[in-house]
């Protein structure tokens, strides 16, 4: 369990400093864009689509960080009252279920990504589209890893609660 706990930390701080780097990057751009336009007549002409496309990068980075820190959104009003060994499968199949359904989402974002690839769509001055779109893939593949983790992380914590001690 040490090894997956530590996985998951070094994840969690990658994922992290990423996010704070995004997010800077992001609000430096966003008032860079907002000085331009009301002092200078003017702008960055794809300023707004590196935007919206940190603001997805942003959201999927935020993402994996709950789904780490199980600050995601999860339904409890019956788990509450569950014993504690029943409350960690519970949890865990949760997990594994939530695992497989990003699962297919990380596997239906790599045909998209194949696809736009294959279409050489631009996203601003001959960046292709698919170089914004990567994180879709990306972080449903993160969260598919974070929801594995927590998984097996449940499990133990469930078997530790109904073992004699």
């Amino acid at each position: 369990m040490k090894i997956i706990k530590s996985i998951d930390s070094l994840l969690n701080k990658i994922e992290g400093g990423i996010l704070i780097f995004l997010l800077l990057l992001m609000l430096f751009m966003a008032f860079g864009q907002v000085v331009l336009r009301n002092f200078f007549s003017g702008g960055i002409v794809w300023g707004d689509i590196v935007l919206r496309h940190l603001v997805l990068w942003i959201g999927f980075l935020g993402a994996t960080l709950a789904a780490s820190g199980e600050r995601h959104l999860n339904i409890d009003a019956l788990t509450r009252y569950l014993p504690g060994r029943i409350r960690g499968v519970v949890a865990t199949c949760s997990d594994v279920f939530a695992a497989v359904i990003c699962f297919l989402l990380f596997r239906a974002s790599i045909t998209f990504i194949r696809f736009d690839i294959g279409n050489n769509n631009i996203l601003f001055a001959n960046v292709p589209s698919w170089c914004g779109e990567i994180i879709i893939p990306v972080g449903f593949g993160l969260l598919t890893v974070h929801f594995i983790i927590r998984a097996i992380l449940h499990a133990g914590q469930a078997l530790q609660k109904g073992s004699p001690a």
